[in-house]
């Protein structure tokens, strides 16, 4: 079996969040590329970035362990740019929907499995999609932070938490190694 594995960056960094407690992407990686006579063909991790320089050590070290790093630069609403008057920059999510799609439509004909982590309402038709391509859809993501129509439009459903002993960070106390994007 031939499994491909996508992470939106952003749904997971709130669903971690509501969990309490981050996931090691290498964990991840390992869990993804376990099973008999499967083959992880394709990893990818999504993050919105504030500036180019945004995590930049993590997007290196998350393209050093296999991933494809795509980003995009959040969306700036409100505020001055921190202008005089104290205003803050707030930031919205970067929509990366849209590279979600592409890629898992341009690898669809090498693969069999995809692990969606996300919980995007956005993408229930592409997931529809894919099912019709006959490929086997898995969306992981947390209870109450996915959308019932990502859920309906999958094969299978894991919740987050349930996967927390092989995936949980050892320095889960720490920081997380990435912010929102």
């Amino acid at each position: 079996m031939r499994r491909v594995l996508a992470v939106d960056g952003h749904s997971m960094f709130y669903a971690q969040q509501k969990v309490g407690w981050f996931f090691d992407p290498r964990h991840l990686l390992e869990l993804a590329g376990e099973g008999p006579e499967l083959e992880l063909t394709s990893a990818f991790w999504y993050a919105g970035l504030k500036d180019p320089s945004d995590q930049r050590p993590f997007r290196d070290a998350l393209t050093s362990l296999g991933y494809t790093v795509r980003t995009r630069p959040l969306r700036e609403l409100g505020g001055n740019g921190g202008g005089g008057d104290g205003e803050q920059r707030q930031y919205t999510r970067a929509n990366l929907d849209v590279e979600i799609a592409i890629d898992l439509l341009t690898v669809a004909h090498r693969t069999d499995q995809i692990w969606l982590l996300s919980g995007s309402r956005d993408l229930d038709r592409l997931l529809e999609v894919l099912r019709a391509r006959g490929l086997q859809i898995v969306v992981i993501s947390t209870e109450g932070m996915v959308a019932r129509e990502l859920r309906n439009a999958a094969d299978r459903f894991v919740d987050l938490a349930s996967l927390r002993p092989r995936l949980e960070r050892s320095d889960a106390q720490q920081q997380p190694v990435f912010s929102r994007s």
